[in-house]
C-alpha cells in the first residue's frame, strides 16, 4: 500500500515540529544538568572586615588574605589606610549600592555552575569583595580560583563619583556587567595568547572571548557581553554589511601595524574608519566582527568541543568560517 501525501506543505511542517520539539528537549537536559551541578558561593566582604577591623587585627587579615598584603608595604600603610576618608567613603557608596550581596552571589553561582559544565577542570572559586580606589582597569581579576571583585568600580554609569570619567568607560560601571567581566577575565586565563599580531588575530583572539558567554551566560544580552549599549549594538547589527567592506577593501585583516588595535580593538568612545560615522560608531567593532566570525564557524561546524575551538589558529577558524555580513 503506497502513502500519497496530499498536503507536502503539512509533511514539512510537522517535520519541522518535530525537529524544533527535539531541539528544545535537548536545551531543557542540559540547562538541567548545568543547574545541577554543586556550587555554593559566598562572597567574602574585605572592605568590610579591613575597615571594620582594629590595628591590632591586621596580622590576622595578613594571613587570611595574603595576597591582598604586598610585602613591600610596612603596616603603616595599612594601618593609615584603615581610617582613609576617601576609603571610607567608597566603603559607604558600596554598602549602598550592594546592601546584599544574595542577588550578586546566585548570578555567580549559576556562572560557575555554566563554566564546570563546559570547562570540568575549573576549581569552585574563593570570591572576594573589596574597594579599589574606583581603578576601572581592574574591575575584575581571575586567578584559577581566586576572584576579586572592586565593588567600587560597579555603583552605577551615572553614579556622582565618577564624574570625570569617559561616558564609554563609565557605561559598563554597573553592577549588571559584573559576570561578563568576570567571564572576560576567566577566559584570559584559558585561551591561548595571540599567535601573531595581525589585527585578524586580535578580533578572533577576543571573539573567542564573547563565544564563551555565548555558553556561560546564557541569559544575559548581546550588548552585555560586548559592554555595549543596546543602541550600539543595533547600530554594529545595522553596519555590519558596510564595516566588513570596509575591513575588506582596506585590507586590515593580515595588517600587523599596532595603530589597528586601538582602532578597533581597544575600549574607545568610538570605533576610527577616518570617516563622517566614526562618531557613530562604537569602540571595539573589530572584536565584534571576530565574535560574528566565530559563531559563523560554528554554523558550520557545531559539533567542535569548545576546546578544540578555543585552540584553533586565527586564520585557520577565519577560512573555515565562510562568514559573511548579514544583509
Amino acid at each position: 500500500m503506497r502513502l500519497i501525501v496530499r498536503c507536502p506543505w503539512l509533511f514539512f511542517m510537522c517535520l519541522f515540529v518535530l525537529i524544533l520539539n527535539s531541539a528544545c528537549e535537548d536545551t531543557s537536559q542540559k540547562t538541567s544538568e548545568i543547574l545541577s551541578i554543586p556550587m555554593d558561593l559566598t562572597i567574602e566582604r574585605f572592605d568590610q572586615q579591613f575597615h571594620g577591623s582594629e590595628v591590632e587585627d591586621i596580622p590576622r587579615l595578613k594571613i587570611k588574605y595574603p595576597f591582598l598584603f604586598p610585602e613591600k608595604f610596612d603596616d603603616s600603610v595599612w594601618i593609615k589606610r584603615q581610617k582613609d576618608s576617601l576609603q571610607l567613603l567608597l566603603l559607604e557608596h558600596v554598602e549602598d549600592q550592594f546592601p546584599s550581596m544574595k542577588a550578586l552571589e546566585s548570578k555567580l553561582e549559576v556562572l560557575f555552575k555554566h563554566i564546570k559544565y563546559y570547562f570540568p577542570k575549573t576549581q569552585k572559586p574563593r570570591i572576594i569583595g573589596l574597594i579599589n580606589n574606583v581603578d576601572y582597569q581592574s574591575k575584575t581579576i581571575y586567578a584559577d580560583s581566586l576572584v576579586l571583585i572592586s565593588l567600587d568600580t560597579y555603583l552605577g554609569p551615572n553614579h556622582k563619583l565618577y564624574e570625570g570619567i569617559p561616558q564609554y568607560i563609565r557605561q559598563e560601571m554597573d553592577s549588571e556587567y559584573i559576570t561578563s567581566h568576570v567571564v572576560d577575565k576567566f577566559a584570559e586565563f584559558i585561551i591561548q595568547p595571540i599567535e601573531d599580531r595581525s589585527l585578524l588575530s586580535q578580533m578572533i583572539y577576543h571573539g573567542k572571548k564573547v563565544y564563551i558567554k555565548d555558553l556561560v551566560l546564557p541569559n544575559i544580552t548581546d550588548a552585555q557581553k560586548m559592554g555595549y549599549t543596546q543602541d550600539q549594538l543595533n547600530w554594529v547589527k545595522d553596519n555590519e554589511v558596510f564595516i566588513w567592506q570596509y575591513f575588506i577593501e582596506k585590507r586590515l585583516l593580515f595588517n600587523t601595524q599596532p595603530s589597528l588595535s586601538k582602532r578597533f580593538v581597544d575600549p574607545a568612545p568610538f570605533s576610527k574608519f577616518y570617516l563622517e560615522i566614526d562618531n557613530e560608531s562604537p569602540g571595539r567593532i573589530g572584536i565584534w566582527l571576530g565574535w560574528q566570525i566565530i559563531k559563523s564557524y560554528m554554523e558550520r561546524h557545531p559539533k567542535t568541543e569548545i576546546q578544540a575551538l578555543l585552540n584553533l589558529p586565527a586564520q585557520t577558524l577565519f577560512s573555515k568560517s565562510n562568514y559573511k555580513p548579514r544583509r
